[in-house]
């Protein structure tokens, strides 16, 4: 079905200015974007851009949208070209996670930095799911060869009874259907991994120079590996 002109026409449009936009942050920083300066760059008014983002959070809100489905696109290429590499799935989920926070720092700042003044995020989901979309292909590759039992009684410090309440009452899409123990253990899998690259994308670990690579996949290989060792034989 052929696609009407007036839709083509819109669609790039949208195209332009979420590219404009990003180029902004980039000059700017995500708390510098200006819908003012984005028009110019494209040679329109403010007045026309609001026909296509009514307003500075909707532009703010597809940006962010757009950038989380990138980082679960970059993970799930990761992931299928590199299916005979040897390494555990987590690990080179995690590399491509390294890689296109390094390649996109701009817009993993934009989701990953200072929230940004003012901004609200919109109920219905839209930034959320490409989140949702990668954290459910981490989940996947660290706990996919444990049976149900063995998660249970991950080898985690004790929780306490208020904490595993709330834990075992989290919707399917936030655990992933975890039992609690191995909630936690995600949680701190999760922090060690991201902590790492945000290290690297703002510039903390450049001392280590070429090294930083090597560094996060041994850190990533231990961090496999002691989960596995905290879960009980099946």
């Amino acid at each position: 079905m052929t696609v009407p002109l007036r839709q083509r026409r819109r669609a790039a449009a949208i195209r332009e200015i979420l590219d404009a936009a990003r180029d902004d942050i980039a000059a700017h920083g995500p708390a510098g974007l200006s819908l003012r300066s984005v028009a110019r760059d494209l040679g329109m008014t403010v007045q026309a851009l609001y026909h296509y983002f009514p307003s500075r959070d909707e532009l703010i809100t597809a940006l962010i949208t757009e950038a989380y489905h990138a980082l679960a696109d970059a993970v799930e290429s990761a992931l299928d070209a590199a299916p005979d590499s040897g390494l555990p799935g987590f690990v080179v989920a995690a590399e491509g996670f390294r890689a296109w926070a390094i390649e996109h720092p701009a817009q993993f700042q934009l989701i990953y930095g200072t929230p940004l003044p003012h901004y609200q995020a919109p109920a219905d989901g839209r930034t959320t799911a490409g989140a949702r979309r990668f954290g459910g292909l981490f989940v996947r590759e660290l706990f996919a060869e444990f049976t149900e039992e063995q998660l249970t009684r991950v080898e985690f410090p004790p929780l306490s009874p208020e904490l595993g309440t709330h834990l075992a009452a989290l919707p399917q899409e936030a655990a992933g259907g975890l039992p609690p123990s191995a909630v936690a253990a995600f949680v701190s899998a999760w922090g060690h991994m991201h902590g790492l690259v945000v290290l690297e994308v703002f510039g903390h670990t450049a001392f280590i120079g070429p090294g930083q690579a090597e560094i996060f996949r041994g850190a990533m290989l231990n961090l496999v590996a002691d989960l596995r060792r905290r879960v009980p034989a099946g």
